[in-house]
């Protein structure tokens, strides 16, 4: 016992350290398998054991269109993330989700509140604390907001303007999601572009070619990606120089 009454904190030691991240692998890498099962298992007994019209052709076509929009974040995610989250904070992260707009900035956050840098041990274990709290919060939120509140406001909410609403659900997530995407990257030249080629594939290509009606998103998201790139600005910023009195 110290002075004041408590209990020392027990330093950590390499041997420690080398226990955490071996638990934390074995436990995060049969967690994230465990969770990969559960969300597939849904969708593959509605496939295989009903009779709903859908062929293997489909889900394929799905898997390569999601795969269009998504593969560059499949890559450039996980190395962006890694460094301020940890590996044990990457588990945490992919397995929860909302991870640029909620978990990731609660880690900076957390990084800056107690001094810890990111890609050391501290910063790693800050991230954890931060992470869980943001979960935490998350959760009973939802539960008060959504599961009690949203729960009541349904129920009061006539059922004709409860139908009508239904139909501007989705396209109201997708632009508020768009717009603090635009406001987020604060990119206009790719915004442009983007737009651009969204309304030619939409109002052209696809009523010229139907066939490509479901590659479509892919199909935006390559020609975008490849116009940004070869339209992007070449102007070379110089350094500024530092007069040394």
């Amino acid at each position: 016992m110290s002075s004041t009454g408590t209990t020392p904190a027990t330093p950590l030691t390499s041997a420690s350290l080398k226990t955490f991240d071996r638990t934390t692998s074995r436990w995060g890498q049969g967690t994230m398998a465990a969770a990969l099962l559960f969300s597939l298992a849904a969708p593959l007994y509605l496939v295989l054991t009903q009779d709903l019209g859908i062929t293997a052709s489909m889900i394929w076509t799905a898997y390569l269109a999601v795969a269009a929009a998504f593969f560059v974040l499949w890559i450039v995610e996980p190395l962006t993330y890694y460094p301020v989250l940890g590996p044990a904070g990457m588990y945490q992260a992919f397995m929860i989700g909302n991870i640029a707009n909620k978990l990731l900035p609660s880690a900076l956050v957390a990084h800056a509140a107690i001094g810890a840098k990111p890609g050391t041990k501290r910063g790693e274990f800050s991230a954890l604390m931060a992470i869980c709290g943001a979960a935490m919060v998350h959760v009973l939120s939802m539960l008060i907001f959504v599961g009690v509140l949203g729960t009541w406001l349904l129920s009061i909410v006539p059922t004709d303007i409860a139908d009508v609403a239904r139909l501007y659900i989705f396209p109201s997530i997708i632009g508020a999601v768009l717009v603090q995407l635009v406001v987020t990257l604060k990119q206009p030249r790719v915004t442009v572009i983007a737009v651009i080629v969204s309304v030619l594939v939409l109002f052209v290509l696809v009523p010229a070619v139907p066939a490509l009606a479901k590659p479509a998103t892919g199909i935006v998201v390559l020609v975008t990606a490849a116009l940004s790139w070869f339209l992007r600005s070449r102007k070379t910023q110089s350094t500024p120089t530092t007069l040394v009195n």
